[in-house]
């Protein structure tokens, strides 16, 4: 593997119980909801830690994604807004 190209070389398969996943909303957003159901079907499936945060709590969060909620972090990175898409959410998590 020494002499592969890196983009033809695969990294180590990633753990999901290593992982984070953020969910980014506020109450009373649908789409929050539906995000929030996604994850926890996923998360719950691989063993993967996820959270909640509210960004009417946090004025950092609400200037940085208010128009783009519900935001969803893997491991601080953004991953997904507006809607999850499960196996895109899988694959984030080394499934």
């Amino acid at each position: 593997m020494a002499g592969m190209s890196p983009l033809l070389r695969r990294g180590a398969r990633k753990n999901p119980a290593d992982s984070v996943v953020t969910l980014i909303g506020k109450p009373g957003c649908h789409l929050c909801d539906d995000a929030e159901a996604v994850i926890a079907e996923i998360c719950g499936e691989l063993g993967a830690r996820w959270e909640k945060k509210d960004i009417t709590e946090d004025e950092e969060l609400h200037r940085k994604y208010w128009e783009q909620i519900p935001v969803i972090l893997v491991d601080g990175d953004q991953h997904d807004f507006w809607r999850v898409n499960p196996d895109r959410l899988r694959k984030a998590l080394g499934a």
